[in-house]
């Protein structure tokens, strides 16, 4: 038997839920095979969990609206992941981006200088993370804007919409958006949002 042989069959598989000493870089985890979908927080592999089909329809006609109301030199995406740093990545449900100086044929994560507005449609599972981890960290990544989408006990989407205060570096809310959503940044969008969940 060749030495190669004996090496490839007595190395130990990497077990991802035993990070090493100092977390795991994104250059690490995406070389291994994870059979889900995942987020690098703090250099620990987090799990994405399932997500209920009003979250989908909320996040994928928030995307069509932001994609038919873009402007020059902005791009929309669902689930891109955003490299925060070496140790942390995150993927928006939507994300609107300058695509300047971007090589999209090659692009796998989007540097979090190019975003300008993150979107987060919470889930029963996803509520810290969207209400105060995520935005903790794309407020202090520079990302100018953020939308936190919550569930109405009518069933109808709440758009909580964030500007990041440059002095601070932390967002403060701007407006609480239902039944119509309407703003001009990062560029002019209005959306019917009880026509979002198509009641």
């Amino acid at each position: 038997m060749s030495a190669v042989r004996e090496v490839a069959m007595t190395a130990e598989p990497i077990d991802w839920m035993n990070p090493p000493s100092q977390g795991w870089t994104y250059e690490q985890v995406r070389e291994i095979d994870l059979p889900f979908d995942w987020d690098l927080v703090d250099g620990a592999v987090v799990v994405r969990g399932m997500t209920r089909w009003w979250h989908d329809q909320v996040r994928d006609q928030l995307l069509i609206a932001l994609s038919g109301a873009r402007t020059a030199p902005h791009v929309v995406n669902v689930e891109r992941c955003v490299l925060l740093d070496d140790y942390n990545t995150a993927k928006p449900d939507v994300v609107v981006a300058d695509k300047s100086g971007l090589d999209f044929f090659e692009l796998e994560c989007i540097p979090p200088a190019s975003v300008v507005l993150a979107v987060e449609v919470v889930s029963p599972g996803s509520q810290v993370a969207d209400r105060f981890r995520k935005p903790g960290q794309y407020a202090d990544k520079g990302i100018p804007y953020y939308w936190r989408v919550e569930r109405s006990l009518d069933d109808l989407p709440i758009v909580h919409e964030f500007h990041r205060d440059e002095e601070k570096g932390v967002y403060l809310p701007v407006a609480q958006h239902e039944g119509m959503l309407r703003t001009t940044v990062p560029y002019p969008v209005e959306i019917d949002l009880a026509a979002v969940v198509e009641l």
